[in-house]
């Protein structure tokens, strides 16, 4: 991993990113610079908006409501996203949090939540899910913020399989082996990685599953694992075989 700067504050802005210029950070962005993290003017911050890159700035001027930053450089050019889309079905509130953020850390492209027929939460608030996210990426020292897509049924997901995509499917009833071993070999670009609810996968579900052509089961071992568990599990494992660790 290149040398980074852990200790410079982060923040995200959704605003275009150039050297040498200013801009003047919403509200949002503003409090959390000035009244969470306690920063005055001259003090310096990280910012990135997913797309120009990392760069330094410096806080210009301060008011109680906004903030103006002077952008100076540019620390790190902008990181393509990883090759891996998560499909999983919502869970809690808080559990959901921990499943959103752990998934920006390991590096996924997309996040994709679908439902069930055993999901046990069906309405999901996107605005929250995001803040997640740069939250995530903001502590870590991400700059490729992944994509949200909206909630869909995974049956429609399924009928509208892109041809080619390779599907990891974590299934519970899957014959426990080192899952190393199936991982390993080459995998079709791009990749999804299913994640079932806590109740598992109805009948009708593991019948669409099983007619994609590219789906490849997968154990996790013989322990019973919570969702979000798995997520981090799951994805250690395919980023380790066929993913971005070297």
């Amino acid at each position: 991993m290149p040398e980074y700067d852990f200790r410079t504050p982060r923040l995200f802005v959704d605003q275009a990113l150039i050297a040498e210029s200013s801009l003047i950070l919403e509200r949002e962005a503003s409090h959390y610079l000035l009244h969470v993290l306690r920063l005055k003017p001259d003090d310096v911050v990280l910012i990135f908006n997913g797309k120009d890159g990392e760069f330094l700035a410096q806080i210009t001027e301060s008011g109680k409501k906004s903030a103006k930053l002077s952008v100076i450089r540019q620390t790190r050019l902008q990181t393509t996203p990883g090759r891996i889309e998560l499909l999983f079905a919502p869970l809690k509130q808080a559990r959901l949090d921990y499943l959103v953020q752990k998934a920006v850390e390991m590096g996924v492209a997309r996040i994709a939540p679908v439902i069930t027929q055993h999901t046990q939460v069906s309405r999901l608030n996107p605005d929250r899910l995001f803040a997640n996210m740069i939250e995530a990426a903001e502590q870590c020292g991400i700059i490729a913020v992944p994509e949200l897509l909206p909630e869909r049924k995974l049956e429609a997901v399924l009928d509208n399989w892109e041809h080619g995509r390779t599907l990891i499917f974590c299934d519970e009833r899957a014959e426990i082996t080192n899952p190393l071993a199936v991982l390993q070999k080459p995998l079709m670009d791009p990749i999804s990685l299913l994640i079932g609810p806590e109740g598992g996968f109805s009948t009708d579900e593991r019948q669409k599953i099983s007619k994609i052509q590219s789906v490849i089961p997968i154990s996790l071992g013989p322990r019973i694992l919570r969702a979000d568990t798995a997520v981090v599990a799951a994805l250690a494992l395919l980023q380790a075989t066929s993913g971005d660790f070297g």
